[in-house]
């Protein structure tokens, strides 16, 4: 392997680049803003003027450490999961762009629950494909030639071509990483088949650079452009190794954990399922516990204070299932789930004691129910986000678990999507 590859992270709040050598090191990174969005009427065009604005500070920094940026030949993509948007043969959206979390069309769900098996990913008002159906319906001239996801409709710019997606990003609206294909009875519900993108194994080579960009920045004339994957899934590639059983727990404000496995397991009923990674599967789900709750007691500051007061070795005699709000995802999803958070002691200590082991036994059992459908049991164990940060914390949820856990190096979703295509993670056998 040659060259030095470069991932493009299109996250909820920026967007992020990162560079890294042949040896996976980051040399350099940059980071830019979306341009102003009008909430409901999302323009894709400005996802590209951010990747411009990112770009060209990537190539700057670069340039500033004496780095050739026509030394990098490769370049993926990840974005938000299930954000999409319809263009036109020459990629002008023909629609505006819907985000991962719209929601709301209950029309769209009822169609597709007359024809996806039951349970599905595909199901509810507020799935991907009830989002696609919904922009065709709004493309009512028929001038769609692609449905692309976010990082789908930024790679396409980058290499001037649309129709091409992987695995990850089309998952949830409905492609069978198994089969290789989308489902017989997509017909049924009316979605135009040919503005379906062809889907390729995460990180796989889709086309070269368009001559046009690689001069605009500065970029090998060979590079080639990679098909990427989903923001949550490189954020994984960043913290973990790619080897079975390895898992990831972030603790941003929900609890979200990724483990990879040797078998798919799909358990929609508890909001459990899988993503194809190469020859393994990246298992996981998402608890609506977290930092979330913890903010709504107490402050970044008064945290820190108290853990300090913790014995972590000692378990709390509180029994919570802490929840900003009724309703949960994983490892219980029901959406009317209340929150457990009494009796609460006058001691804030104690208090929060409670709370930081009842969203421990959360992430403990998050695991359980993946080792009770046949998912190794995680190893080693990463944690990110902000709850990464806490030591009290981390030793809690290490006695819980019963295990080690290890803080990750890296966690910036570009650095991961930079390593799955300099690895060529499909080719690799894990």
């Amino acid at each position: 392997m040659t060259g030095l590859s470069l991932g493009i992270d299109l996250g909820t709040s920026g967007i992020r680049s990162a560079v890294i050598d042949v040896d996976g090191a980051v040399i350099s990174t940059a980071r830019a803003e979306y341009g102003p969005q009008n909430a409901t009427n999302i323009d894709a065009n400005a996802w590209w003027l951010g990747v411009e604005t990112c770009l060209d500070a990537q190539i700057n920094a670069l340039l500033a450490d004496e780095q050739d940026p026509a030394q990098i030949t490769r370049i993926g993509v990840d974005g938000t999961s299930g954000s999409m948007v319809l263009t036109d043969a020459g990629l002008r959206p023909v629609t505006r762009a819907l985000m991962y979390n719209s929601g709301g069309f209950e029309a769209k769900a009822q169609v597709i629950a007359a024809h996806a098996p039951d349970p599905h990913i595909t199901r509810g008002s507020s799935s991907a494909l009830a989002r696609a159906l919904h922009l065709q319906a709004e493309d009512a001239e028929h001038r769609a030639a692609h449905l692309l996801h976010q990082a789908d409709f930024i790679a396409a710019k980058l290499m001037g071509r649309g129709g091409y997606s992987d695995h990850n990003n089309a998952l949830k609206t409905g492609f069978d990483p198994a089969a290789e294909a989308w489902p017989d009875w997509f017909r049924a519900t009316g979605l135009r088949p040919e503005i379906l993108p062809r889907v390729l194994p995460a990180g796989a080579p889709a086309r070269p650079i368009a001559p046009g960009i690689a001069e605009r920045f500065g970029l090998n004339a060979d590079a080639m452009i990679h098909v990427g994957t989903t923001d949550s899934i490189a954020a994984f590639l960043a913290a973990a190794p790619l080897r079975i059983g390895a898992a990831v727990t972030s603790l941003g404000t929900t609890l979200a954990v990724k483990l990879l496995s040797d078998r798919r397991i799909d358990a929609p009923e508890i909001g459990l399922y899988s993503h194809r990674l190469g020859d393994g599967w990246l298992v996981g789900g998402a608890s609506n516990s977290g930092g979330g709750v913890l903010r709504q007691f107490f402050t970044v500051a008064q945290m820190t204070e108290l853990s300090a007061r913790i014995d972590p070795s000692v378990a709390s005699d509180l029994d919570y299932y802490p929840l900003p709000e009724p309703g949960e995802r994983f490892p219980i999803n029901d959406p009317s789930l209340a929150p457990r958070l009494s009796p609460r002691p006058e001691d804030d200590t104690r208090f929060l004691h409670g709370l930081l082991e009842g969203i421990a036994r959360i992430e403990a059992r998050c695991y359980a129910e993946m080792s009770a459908k046949g998912a190794p049991p995680p190893g080693p164990l990463f944690t990110a986000g902000g709850g990464a940060s806490n030591p009290v914390w981390t030793a809690i949820r290490a006695r819980v678990m019963n295990c080690e856990i290890q803080t990750a190096a890296d966690t910036e979703a570009a650095i991961g999507t930079a390593r799955l295509i300099a690895s060529q993670v499909q080719a690799t056998g894990l």
